[in-house]
Order: C-alpha cells, then sequence, then structure tokens
C-alpha cells in the first residue's frame, strides 16, 4: 500500500481505496459517524484519484485504533476456545496439520468488528458465532473446499458483532454456523 507521507499526489490503489472504505464501515458500524455521513465519505474515497483525496475523506474520523492482537498456533492437534474468553481485535489462527474449533457464542466481545485470520494447512474449521453476529468471509480464499455458511436470521447490522474472516484454507472445510441462543 502506498503511505500517503511518501506521496500524497500518488494516484490512489484499489488496495488504499479498500482500505479506506473498510475504515469507513469500522467508523459507522462502531457508531462514531452517522449513516449519511457514511454515504457522503463513501462517495468521496471512491471517486478519490490522490492520496490527498482519501485523507481529507477520512480526517474527520478518530484515530484508528489496532486493538490488540493475539496468535492461536499449533503445527499438529488441535485448537480449541469455548466457553467465556475474550475475543480480541485481531485473531489469528494457524494450523498445519490439526482442527480448529472456535466457539464464540458464549464469548466477550470488547470490540464491535474482530478480524480473524485463518491460515490452515489440512485441517477443517468449525466457528460458531453469536446469534446476532454479522459474518464477512470476503477476505478468505478457500484452496480445496467450499465454505459452509448460511447467514443466520437475526444476523443484522449493529445487532452484534461483525466478525471478518480472512486468510487461507488448505485442504480443510470452513464451516460456521450461528448460535442457537
Amino acid at each position: 500500500m502506498t503511505s500517503e507521507r511518501e506521496n500524497p499526489s500518488a494516484r490512489v490503489s484499489e488496495g488504499d481505496r479498500d482500505t479506506a472504505v473498510r475504515r469507513l464501515q469500522e467508523a459507522y458500524a462502531e457508531g462514531h459517524i452517522s449513516h449519511e455521513e457514511m454515504d457522503a465519505h463513501l462517495q468521496r474515497v471512491l471517486t478519490a484519484e490522490t492520496a490527498d483525496d482519501i485523507a481529507s475523506a477520512l480526517a474527520s474520523l478518530p484515530a484508528e485504533d489496532p486493538g490488540t492482537t493475539s496468535t492461536i498456533a499449533a503445527a499438529a492437534g488441535r485448537i480449541r476456545r469455548r466457553g467465556a474468553w475474550r475475543v480480541p481485535r485481531n485473531l489469528k489462527v494457524q494450523s498445519a496439520l490439526g482442527r480448529v474449533r472456535l466457539d464464540l457464542s458464549q464469548a466477550v466481545f470488547e470490540h464491535p468488528v474482530v478480524d480473524i485470520e485463518l491460515n490452515l494447512g489440512t485441517g477443517g474449521a468449525r466457528i460458531t458465532v453469536p446469534r446476532d453476529a454479522v459474518v464477512d468471509l470476503e477476505g478468505l480464499s478457500s484452496g480445496w473446499k467450499d465454505t459452509l455458511y448460511k447467514a443466520g436470521p437475526r444476523a443484522r447490522p449493529g445487532g452484534g458483532p461483525t466478525i471478518r474472516i480472512t486468510g487461507t484454507m488448505g485442504m480443510g472445510r470452513l464451516r460456521i454456523r450461528h448460535a442457537w441462543r
């Protein structure tokens, strides 16, 4: 990504634009801007030609909180989290040969938006999300099997946490389901 400080008049790349859109969506999800403000800012970002244009569209947003990042890794074997555990803002899950089971249904969410980055080799993953969570799988690439996910009936913006799942699935399948309660 081109740094705005390096060349503010540089043409905007799609990566820069995507990052700016994601930042606006987070600000909206966290209640920092209204729907109308988000629409206006999105219009400016999507029509921006330079890094200065992007910076001016994001200038009124609060400083970005990087949050916490945690990594759960295993070369082989199971990775399992369940119960009332604290979900960090950024969670990296890495496994070469094991299965991953993340139960977020009773987890404590301190951030309205959580990013989970999966980097799995041959094992599959099963993630249970809260009933009112919104799940975004846009940044996930699956090598062998399709992801199994059906949006929950109560998933709606602002109702629960937004869980963005990115990364790569090797030979396993990702299954996501909403908790019953």
